[in-house]
Formats: C-alpha cells, structure tokens, sequence
C-alpha cells in the first residue's frame, strides 16, 4: 500500500469477528489433526466438519517445491456443532479420516487442504498441518523449530486469543489466557498470496501522517485473520525454508512443543533454528536450548521478540498466558513457572540467559508510529565478526535496509551502553559475559499516541505503562527506567561448548526472500559454522 491512501481505516478491529464455520452462506469444511507432529509410521486423525456433500483431502510437503505426497477425494463428514470457548476448550470434533505416514516420507512441514465446489463454481479451501520429525538414524545436522506457541497465541479461529477476542472495545479488549490446539488455524498462518502485507509499512511516512497498518487493512478486504502476519509458517518460516532449500541446505523439522517434551529430541543435530516471531516459550523449552548449546551445539536464531513464559497441559493440547503472576492460578506455589515476561523478578530467569537478547529491550521498529521513519536496517559496529566474513560490511554500515527492510516490527536487545564508538552489555539483565554487540537499531516499546484517541494503534504505549503499574515491583528497574526506548541488536555469544547467533528480528526471513546479499551471506556463515561442529 502507498503512503498517499487516505487514512479510512477498513481494518478498525470493531465488529470484526474472528473465523467460525458455516458463516459464509454456502458449503464449508473444516479440519484440524490430533498432534502437531508425528514420526514416520504413526497415524494422523483429521477431525473434520463439514456442510459439503463431499469434499477432498490434500496432504501438500511444502518449500521451495511443494509436493502432493496424499490426497482423497468424495469424503463426506457430519456437520458439528462448535463450542463457544472452542479456542479454550477445542471443537471435540470426532474423527472422520485417518492415514497412515509412510516410512520413507522426509522430514518437513505438511499442509492439509481440505477443499469443496459450490453450487456457484467457486472453490472454498481452508488449511491446517502437522511436522513429520526425523528418526534418530535419519537426522540431518540442521533442524528448525517451528514456533508452534507463538502461533497458537496469536490463533484466533474460534472466537479469541492470548490478546483479544473477549470483548468488542478495541481500546478495552481482553485476551483468553487459554489456547487450545484442537481446533482450525486462522487464514493466512499457513497459505496466502505472494506479496500480502507484511507487518511494518515499507515506505517513509510524510509529515502528519496518521497510523496504517497495511497488514490490517489488506486482512479486513480480503476475509483473512487479523492476525495472519503476526505468526505462522506463511509469514516466517515458509520464506526461509523456500530460500534454503533452494541453496542446498538440507533440514529437519521439529516444533517447539517437542522441545517442552524430551531434551533427547536434539540428539544428532549440531544446529537448531528458529525462524521469525519466537515470543511464546515454556521452561522446559528453554531447558532443552540450554542442554544443547552447553554441549557444543550451535543455536541460530533468526527472530526476534523474545518476551513470555507460557505453560502446556500434560497431552500438549492446551496453552497457559495468563500475563500476569497474580491472575495465574499456579504462581503461588510455582512462581518460576508463572506465566508472564522472562524478565519478572519472581520469574528469575531473565531470557537473555538463553538468547543473548531479550524482547523487553526493544519490540517495535517501522510499524505504525513506532520509530515511522527510521532506517529499516542494523547499523554495524563490529565487521571483524565471523558471522560477517564475505559481506564486505564497514563500521557503520547499513545492513538490511531497503528493500529488505530487515530491522522491522519486532526486535531485541539488551541493555547496553558505549565506550570509544562501540556498544557493550551493561549485563544488569542477564546478558551473558561473552555476548558482543554486532549491530543496533532504534526501537520504542508501545507506540506513542498523538492523535488524541481518534485511530486505534497496534501496540499502544498506554498499554505498556498499565501492563509495568500492573507488574509493579516484579518488573525489574532497567525496564522501568527505559519508558518507551529501545533497541534492536544482532548479537552472539559463547557457553559450554556450544554458541548462539542472534539476528534479534522477526525479519531475517523476509530479508532473504527478496535477495539482499548480505543477509544471504551472514545467514550461509552461520549455518555452515554451525552444522559442522561436534557436540560433546
């Protein structure tokens, strides 16, 4: 979208329902599976509903060269009803078709279309997916982790999410602290078109510009989520497999829930990564990262926004966020495992610990009014890196700018201060003792209202302010003390035997799509470093 539209606001979040089925005035289906993941040879249920005399099932490997490796047609299932809290409590669909994975399929990320003609000609779709892991005996040295609950907090199918739904005031909203994964995916996490609108705006705002939000307006038009640039395999990773695969790499799949399940789920690999929006972690997954750097593996990651706590039930159906230690239910016995930010004092595991980074200290860069007009790329002070090796980039350079606009929506930083032109960990917050500062970028955490309440805003500062009175002595002073300002880093360190390279966006991805060199360099460096080490 260009600077130039005027600001009618389509998107304003009043009255704009989130996805429920058999609302649209014609045939629908509907599907979701009992797991996120499975290994060759385990059975995958598609609980189903649908209003369609028969309708198809399509089982599509997805990447570079998406491959239909299932597929079954003339399926017919009941039409069920849906619970109003199904984004809490599921669907509880029965199960209308099963099959079987064969044992040869690859590792990969699988999406399931299920598909019905309507009496006009038009063709109705929706989607969900599941991961196929690898055997132990079959691993390659790579694996990326899916985000899995930063996509189930942001899943608004069903009527609500971890930020809204509860409510019809877009300045009053309440989120639902619990997420169920037995029900659809709200449009556009898993498929939308190329060049649908990504969650920052691309071009320099003029003087007097009011709020846009491209992803927003672009949604409300054409009948996706709200939410479907916020998180999922569309916006994040879908990007960066396409442009992996096609460089030669060869990866596996996991997510992050099978992390939270078993530290030995990393055994063969030498390289995690994660991709895009990683806001949503639970302590066990944070464990098994540690388990792995600690013994000499390399963890790359390529996002940004690194901020919660979130718990999961014991069969891995149900999501916990309540935000808040004093609205969680089990923060009085177990106040570590509250659900609320990493960097809570009665928390005491500050999220820098694991990343290097965290999400507090920085959040939002080119969306809507937060930082507008900055330059949408990292600033470099430290070239001599290895991950920079064949980049060409000088002191001060700007990495990632236009077109790639790789300093964008959310970031990460950690307290820092200068010394003769050069940035360094302050360390109050848990910043490791090796961490070293690659690049910088402004950021503000909530966006600043100066239009007197007349447009709604992504992510207001009011919101900020009320969530730390909220918090109150748990919030730490350096987070107090920063009000609005931030930053956004790459950054990397050393621990144990193993390492991390953080890129401290949610845009790494994007970067790539659109063929910056330099980004392509810094992404095949750390890569090649990481899949060639030996754990211990």
């Amino acid at each position: 979208m260009s600077s130039d539209l005027k600001p009618a606001f389509a998107w304003s979040p009043v009255d704009w329902p989130s996805e429920r089925p058999f609302t649209s005035g014609g045939p629908e289906t509907w599907v979701y599976t009992d797991k996120l993941a499975y290994l060759p040879g385990e059975q995958v249920a598609f609980h189903l509903t649908s209003s369609a005399v028969n309708f198809e099932l399509e089982i599509i490997r997805d990447g570079a060269h998406p491959e239909c490796v299932y597929r079954a047609t003339a399926l017919t299932a009941l039409m069920q009803d849906v619970p109003d809290d199904a984004y809490a409590a599921g669907c509880g669909w029965t199960v209308g078709h099963t099959w079987v994975i064969p044992e040869q399929l690859t590792s990969g990320f699988y999406l399931v279309v299920v598909r019905n003609r309507r009496s006009d000609g038009m063709l109705w779709e929706r989607e969900h997916f599941f991961v196929v892991k690898a055997a132990v005996s079959q691993r390659n040295k790579i694996v990326l982790v899916l985000t899995t609950s930063t996509m189930l907090a942001y899943n608004d199918w069903g009527g609500a999410n971890h930020y809204r739904g509860l409510g019809n005031d877009p300045r009053n909203d309440a989120g639902s602290p619990v997420m169920s994964t037995q029900r659809p995916i709200a449009r556009g996490m898993l498929r939308k078109p190329v060049g649908a609108p990504r969650e920052y705006h691309p071009y320099t705002p003029p003087i007097g510009w009011a709020p846009r939000y491209d992803s927003y307006e672009w949604a409300r038009l054409h009948g996706y989520s709200r939410h479907h640039a916020d998180a999922g395999w569309a916006s994040y990773e879908r990007p960066f497999v396409v442009w992996a695969e096609n460089a030669g790499y060869h990866l596996d799949y996991l997510t992050q829930f099978d992390l939270h399940d078993g530290a030995d789920v990393l055994d063969g690999y030498s390289c995690v990564l994660t991709v895009g929006h990683d806001e949503y972690w639970t302590w066990a997954m944070r464990d098994t990262i540690d388990q792995f750097v600690d013994s000499g593996g390399g963890f790359g990651r390529f996002g940004g926004n690194y901020q919660w706590q979130v718990r999961l039930s014991e069969d891995l159906t149900t999501q916990y966020c309540y935000r808040l230690p004093s609205l969680d239910p089990e923060a009085a016995t177990t106040p570590h495992l509250a659900t609320t930010v990493w960097e809570a004092k009665s928390v005491g595991r500050p999220g820098a610990t694991t990343i290097g980074l965290n999400g507090l200290g920085g959040i939002y860069a080119r969306y809507g009014v937060a930082t507008p007009r900055s330059a949408g790329g990292f600033t470099v002070y430290r070239p001599e890196h290895w991950s920079f090796t064949g980049t060409d980039v000088y002191y001060g350079d700007l990495l990632g700018g236009a077109p790639a606009f790789l300093a964008a929506f959310e970031v990460d930083s950690v307290e820092y201060t200068f010394r003769r032109g050069l940035p360094y960990p302050t360390f109050e917050d848990g910043a490791p003792e090796t961490l070293e500062i690659l690049a910088l970028c402004p950021a503000v955490r909530g966006e600043e209202d100066r239009f007197g309440g007349r447009y709604p805003l992504g992510g207001p500062e009011a919101e900020v302010y009320d969530y730390n009175a909220e918090l109150g002595d748990d919030l730490p002073d350096y987070v107090r003390e920063g009000q609005m300002r931030g930053a956004g880093m790459i950054a990397a360190f050393t621990r144990g035997a193993g390492e991390v390279f953080n890129g401290g966006s949610t845009e790494w991805s994007h970067a790539l799509s659109v063929g910056d060199p330099q980004v392509d360099r810094i992404v095949r460096n750390v890569l090649d470093r990481f899949a060639a080490k030996e754990r211990v």
